[in-house]
């Protein structure tokens, strides 16, 4: 089981980006994938969460509204779609495996290598 995370970049403020998590070893159709961040000097916390059978989907307070989840089962994908982006989403973003009503990163494994968004103001 492996996750690749890619996607991130450096973005003006109100600015728009994609990060992409590619599943390998298994398919996206048991459980959740969800997307962490942490950015400097903070712990690492939850953004998002798609539950890969049916697509359902929970976002954080910060970023509701601002981001999406979506999936692509074809491709053992999942997308966070990043709109409307503010300085302090700056951040080194994880997608990892966890239960479908998980929240907590210690109940999630596989993480995939971060990557970074950096908003700048």
């Amino acid at each position: 089981v492996q996750l690749q995370a890619s996607g991130g970049g450096l973005v003006e403020s109100g600015g728009s980006l994609r990060l992409s998590c590619t599943a390998s070893g298994f398919t996206l159709d048991l459980n959740a994938i969800g997307w962490f961040r942490q950015g400097p000097e903070k712990e690492r916390e939850f953004v998002a969460r798609i539950t890969r059978s049916d697509g359902t989907t929970y976002y954080s307070e910060p970023v509701k509204g601002r981001f999406t989840i979506s999936r692509d089962n074809a491709k053992n994908t999942v997308y966070l779609h990043m709109n409307n982006l503010k300085p302090e989403d700056t951040a080194v973003y994880y997608c990892a495996v966890g239960p479908i009503f998980a929240t907590s990163p210690r109940l999630f494994s596989s993480w995939a290598q971060g990557t970074q968004v950096t908003v700048s103001s």
